[in-house]
């Protein structure tokens, strides 16, 4: 009993900073040193454990904080989360960011100027492809009205006989032509005159 007593006193007057980092037991995680958030680290003040703007603003993108402090400010994002599930928070924190943005390049009218421009270029794609379906509604008409005339055409006038094969028109034929087959009556040694010479 005694030995066991010692022990459990040894083990508890052990704080954690005289535990060797070796050991197998780890400090509890409140005393895990984090850097600080970007917001934290712009606003210059110290980053609470439980930070509302650290898990949506990380040290590695100072930019984002910026950003959205610019517009908003750090009070009224602290606010707007604050009031938000955590749910929901990272939605909030993606949209404020992008509003910001929008505000920085257009101050006046910010992400609803960019809404209103794509609305516009929707509008003209729209009306871009009912003139070129209407074209294309036209354009098959006409040929579906071409194909209706050719096959009328057809109809009407019957198709020429096809010439026979045996059928030779000799009014045309050459008989002075170097290809003629037939020899020429007046000089009947003409055909093979070539051959002798």
């Amino acid at each position: 009993m005694e030995s066991s007593d010692t022990t459990a006193t040894t083990v508890s007057s052990l704080s954690p900073q005289s535990l060797s980092p070796n050991s197998s037991t780890s400090p509890p995680p409140s005393q895990v040193v984090l850097s600080p958030c970007a917001a934290c680290k712009i606003l210059r003040r110290r980053c609470a454990e439980k930070c509302v703007l650290a898990p949506y603003f990380p040290p590695t993108d100072p930019i984002k904080f910026t950003t959205a402090h610019r517009v908003f400010g750090a009070s009224n994002i602290i606010k707007f989360l604050q009031e938000l599930p955590e749910s929901r928070r990272a939605d909030a924190v993606s949209s404020m960011v992008y509003e910001a943005n929008a505000r920085l390049r257009d101050p006046v009218y910010g992400s609803a100027g960019s809404i209103f421009q794509l609305q516009n270029q929707v509008n003209e794609l729209q009306a871009q492809l009912a003139k070129a379906q209407a074209q294309l509604v036209t354009m098959q008409s006409q040929q579906a009205n071409l194909v209706a005339f050719i096959c009328m055409e057809m109809a009407q006038s019957p198709p020429p006989p096809p010439p026979s094969p045996l059928s030779i028109n000799l009014d045309n034929f050459n008989m002075n032509s170097p290809y003629n087959l037939f020899p020429d009556e007046t000089n009947p040694g003409s055909l093979w005159d070539p051959l002798w010479t």
